[in-house]
């Protein structure tokens, strides 16, 4: 396995421990250790590379540092972003940042399967969301758009799966999860909120129907 490809899967392994996180959690310190180790092992590796040719000796003196700058950014990025980034919810200043890092999680996944199930990881997010939002200041606008989103992840997560494993038991499992969160809900939603948990719950409801 080359390098790229293990320092890919650990990124996505990080993220996945970030966005599996509670609302308002924090990351343990194994987690932190943990990253800060895998860094400072990039940073060792670097410099252990063997030296290239007489010709580019000068150019290549640069790079050992140049990798452990870079090294040291990325640990600061992820260190001081993460934090913050894990629990926030729509309307934070950080709420962009978190979507981001979900997005990435479904780019880099290796097959169809595996975007599916982080789609619907993020729909599920969504619904934890909608319940922190509701009652709260930034109740309204918010809501509706969360539950927008919810859906749509909800929707290209079951397209992805259906591709890749039809009649997989993973979505009935999402599905009976999905109404257990977004029932309890639904006696704290305004009209517009109302209709569109219940067009939601239809939907999902489908997906549980025998066959």
């Amino acid at each position: 396995m080359s390098r790229a490809r293990r320092r890919r899967e650990r990124v996505l392994e990080q993220l996945t421990e970030l966005r599996e996180l509670p609302l308002g959690g924090a990351p343990g310190t194994a987690f932190k250790e943990r990253l800060r180790a895998e860094l400072l092992a990039g940073a060792l590796e670097a410099e252990a590379e063997p030296a290239p040719a007489r010709g580019r000796r000068r150019r290549a003196r640069h790079r050992p540092l140049l990798s452990q700058l870079a090294a040291v950014g990325l640990a600061a990025a992820l260190m001081i972003s993460s934090f913050a980034t894990y629990q926030a919810v729509p309307g934070d200043s950080l709420y962009p940042l978190k979507r981001a890092a979900e997005t990435t999680l479904v780019h880099l996944s290796s097959d169809e399967a595996e975007r599916g199930e982080r789609e619907l990881d993020s729909a599920k997010t969504r619904a934890r969301e909608v319940a922190s939002l509701l009652g709260s200041s930034a109740d309204g606008p918010l809501v509706n758009k969360t539950l927008k989103d919810m859906e749509e992840s909800t929707r290209a997560g079951i397209d992805r799966l259906e591709r890749a494993e039809p009649r997989s038991p993973k979505i009935k499992k999402f599905a009976r999860e999905q109404e257990e969160a977004v029932t309890p809900m639904l006696q704290e939603l305004d009209d517009d909120q109302l209709a569109q948990a219940e067009g939601y719950l239809d939907y999902i409801e489908g997906l549980v129907a025998p066959e």
